[in-house]
């Protein structure tokens, strides 16, 4: 792959994410039986810094839980015979809660969808709101997040690349051609 530009920098996702913080509180008026579940593995992260966000903005606490959605793929036997299960942890009871799930890159809407059913297993929320870094487009399935960090119309032959501190040592998002 080729890189072909960088889209976003520390200091812009940290003003996106800045900005995704004060629409979930306004949105949801505080954070009073809200919760945000990342999806593995960027997605917690990018909820983690939305939950340190809030809190500063709050002075609440949010609390961050993490889904694993491995099992619930549909291309679960197209990508690996024996996938690598790291398991979900949310530390509170989700149902009857507003859960915000969380993700780095919203694309085709299948990993939400399965995230949704993986949620479902876990407990019954009253709400599921969706909070994604990138919005790339190409939606194969009729979702669409309630926050959006940034926007990024792609081609199909593009990919992007969400690179962040706790797992890549660095903030950045690229496009790269295929």
């Amino acid at each position: 792959m080729e890189a072909k530009a960088v889209v976003l920098d520390e200091q812009m996702i940290r003003r996106a994410l800045t900005r995704v913080s004060h629409e979930i509180v306004e949105r949801n008026k505080g954070v009073e039986n809200c919760v945000l579940v990342g999806i593995k593995t960027r997605g917690l992260f990018v909820a983690q810094r939305l939950a340190e966000r809030i809190q500063q903005i709050e002075g609440t606490a949010i609390p961050v839980g993490e889904l694993d959605i491995t099992l619930y793929r549909d291309d679960l036997t197209l990508k690996d015979s024996d996938p690598l299960v790291k398991g979900s942890d949310i530390p509170v009871d989700i149902t009857n809660k507003k859960v915000i799930l969380v993700d780095d890159v919203l694309y085709t809407g299948r990993t939400v969808r399965a995230a949704m059913d993986a949620l479902v297993d876990i407990g019954r929320p009253s709400q599921i709101q969706l909070a994604v870094l990138v919005d790339r487009g190409h939606r194969e399935l009729p979702i669409r997040a309630d926050y959006v960090g940034k926007n990024i119309p792609t081609s199909s032959e593009e990919r992007i690349v969400v690179a962040l501190a706790e797992v890549d040592k660095e903030d950045k998002v690229s496009i790269f051609k295929r």
